[in-house]
């Protein structure tokens, strides 16, 4: 077929069957496309089919999600799906709504910072071309509308990562921007914004880490932060200054304009500064990779920068910061020059906001944080305890802010506070939807913290609460479940009294069949319920606990003969191995002959050195030490220094002893 004789492409769309993703919390579209070319008198002259898939993401699904709402903007929004499909829509997504997740637990989501995207002033005319590279660097030695022209120009080509590999052999284009970059900075943002942006496209991997780092970019991006955080403070004080003006004089119309022109202009600074703050952080977050870059960054106050940044609206840089927060927060360092600022405070109004992802990073950054005491207390003092709660119901954001409250509910000062939000009922609720399933350890470690304040006890027990606990507990024979109700157990009051129907079932539970653990947790229970009418004397024979107690109270002697020679190993065992083989309650400390000491004690484990005298008296009784038939420096060896007199001695009785 000539290409002439082509005139005409017809393409058609079929759309096809809906289903819904396996993993994520979208709707899958199958859909069909026929292209077919017509010749001149419309006939067809070639012809084909290819099946698509459209995959639509429904970030904001949540339990509280209007369903019929959101399949018919869905059906509004996608033309892949026929309108007469709204039905099949509501069920799908009815579906994704009500999914669990066959793990049990919130899906791990990676949050990256956004790639940067093209910004005000990078808009061009011209098409950039690879072969044209030395025209654009000769507008960089030109005035400064060409030196931005000739940095754009050279961006574009950078932006597709094909170019970097022949823009590396082009020393004196690198060069050149670098040397722009740092002699004009200050004059222009755009031509800032775009230079920082082409070393960018290289930083974004990791092989070109050493030419942005030969060019001394990440240093320069450093100053240019500093330098705009400081400017944006003075812009905040001028601004701030004209909004009392106009207060002051409310009347004053001329005074009202100047304040509305000179905040136009503010924001029009503003976006620009952000955009260069965005591209230059973004920068040196690819070349922390390298913990010896990142720790020249700490050393240049990185950490107070990116704090400080906190303060502003632009959400894709605020995901930007703090990212960047949370991976430096990993560090020791780090994370005390972020509590020595007012790193928590500032975050707290992130929580919660509309933003996921911004959300979803803070959250993991205050986890991060709340791994220090100091930090924890700030998180309670700032408030954020109700709002972490509140994040309970919400799926997507669940396990981490049950993963910060959990930290803040080891501390004892802060337990009752849980009392006075609504966390203990949704916690509860969460239980008992686990069904015979696994309780997940953050879910039941958290409420083992909080069932040990006394308020929150009663709250538990409140309604069947306890009689769900045991039934569930007794049901799955679950240790943490029972650690739970332990807990629960010792507070005096109205919740003690409630385990009188339960002291059979917990006596039931005292077997050598059961798990040790279970059983562990079972039998404290058990003595946490001082309760004046209970007939202990009833309840060890009507469970026939007297022979279990006995054989596990066994003196150290009967416990010897219990374990054969053949299972407890003699010798080929270090001192530390033996000592935890052996506890201290079965190892004997006295009312033992010489023999019966060295049998129980081989010579690898009684120490040669190291004890005082009066240790090693007591160690080697008088039958074992020699008194005579040693050498002197056997002696010297046996008895040191301490317990040989230097002085009061005759010479007979000092020869004798040396």
């Amino acid at each position: 077929m000539q290409s002439e004789d082509a005139r005409y492409l017809k393409r058609k769309v079929k759309g096809g069957s809906l289903d819904v993703h396996p993993t994520e919390k979208a709707l899958v579209v199958q859909y069909e496309v026929e292209a077919t070319i017509l010749g001149e008198t419309g006939d067809e002259m070639l012809g084909d089919r290819k099946k698509c898939q459209k995959i639509i993401r429904l970030k904001s699904l949540n339990t509280n999600t209007d369903i019929a709402a959101l399949a018919r903007k869905v059906v509004e929004e996608c033309k892949l799906i026929h309108p007469s499909k709204l039905s099949e829509v509501e069920q799908l997504i009815f579906y994704l709504q009500n999914r669990k997740k066959a793990s049990g637990k919130a899906e791990k989501r990676v949050v990256k910072p956004r790639d940067l995207t093209p910004f005000e002033g990078m808009e061009i005319d011209e098409e950039a071309n690879i072969n044209m590279v030395e025209e654009y660097v000769e507008l960089l030695y030109e005035g400064m509308e060409e030196k931005v022209k000739g940095a754009t120009l050279i961006l574009h080509l950078a932006r597709n990562p094909d170019n970097l590999d022949e823009l590396l052999q082009n020393e004196t284009a690198l060069g050149a921007l670098a040397r722009v970059l740092r002699e004009d900075w200050k004059q222009s943002v755009e031509l800032a914004t775009t230079i920082i942006y082409v070393f960018f496209c290289f930083s974004s991997f990791s092989q070109f880490h050493g030419l942005v780092t030969h060019y001394k970019i990440g240093a320069l991006c450093m100053n240019v932060i500093e330098h705009e955080l400081k400017r944006y403070d003075l812009w905040q004080d001028e601004l701030q200054k004209k909004t009392k003006t106009c207060e002051d004089d409310p009347d004053n119309q001329a005074l009202r304009k100047e304040h509305e022109k000179a905040f136009k202009k503010y924001q029009g600074l503003l976006v620009k500064q952000e955009q260069l703050l965005r591209v230059a952080l973004y920068l040196l977050l690819n070349l922390a990779e390298d913990t010896r870059t990142e720790l020249k960054m700490r050393n240049k106050n990185i950490v107070h920068m990116l704090v400080k940044t906190l303060d502003r609206e632009n959400e894709e840089l605020l995901v930007l910061v703090v990212s960047f927060l949370k991976k430096l927060s990993i560090f020791l360092e780090n994370k005390n020059d972020m509590a020595e600022v007012d790193t928590v405070e500032r975050l707290s109004r992130l929580v919660p906001c509309e933003h996921e992802d911004l959300l979803n990073i803070t959250l993991r950054l205050l986890l991060n944080l709340s791994f220090d005491t100091g930090l924890r207390s700030k998180m309670v003092q700032v408030g954020l305890l109700p709002k972490l709660t509140s994040l309970l119901g919400d799926e997507n954001h669940k396990q981490m802010a049950m993963c910060i409250l959990y930290h803040i509910s080891v501390d004892d000062r802060f337990k009752s506070m849980f009392a006075y939000t609504d966390c203990i009922p949704q916690l509860m609720k969460m239980l008992f939807e686990h069904g015979e399933e696994r309780i997940d350890a953050e879910l039941i470690s958290f409420c083992i913290n909080l069932a040990a304040n006394k308020k929150n006890a009663q709250l538990i027990c409140e309604g069947n609460g306890l009689k769900m606990l045991m039934k569930r507990a007794l049901k799955l024979k679950d240790p943490l479940l029972m650690k739970m109700i332990r807990n629960i157990s010792q507070h005096d009051g109205p919740p003690k009294q409630l385990f009188i129907d339960y002291v059979g079932d917990l006596a039931a539970q005292i077997s050598p069949d059961e798990n040790e653990e279970y059983v562990i947790e079972c039998l404290g229970t058990l003595a946490n319920l001082t309760i004046a009418d209970l007939d202990w004397e009833l309840v060890l024979k009507e469970y026939n606990l007297v022979p279990y107690f006995k054989d596990r109270l066994k003196p150290a002697e009967e416990r010897r003969n219990f374990y054969p020679s053949s299972v407890i190993p003699r010798s080929g065992l270090t001192g530390e191995e033996r000592r935890n083989f052996y506890p201290s309650s079965v190892i004997p400390r006295s009312g033992l002959t010489a023999e019966e000491r060295r049998n129980f004690y081989p010579s690898s484990v009684i120490p040669r050195s190291g004890l005082t005298g009066e240790e090693r008296r007591n160690f080697y009784p008088s039958s074992v030490i020699p008194r005579s038939g040693l050498t002197g420096e056997e002696r010297r060896n046996f008895y040191p220094s301490s317990v040989i007199p230097r002085s009061g001695l005759t010479a007979e009785e000092r020869r004798n002893l040396l």
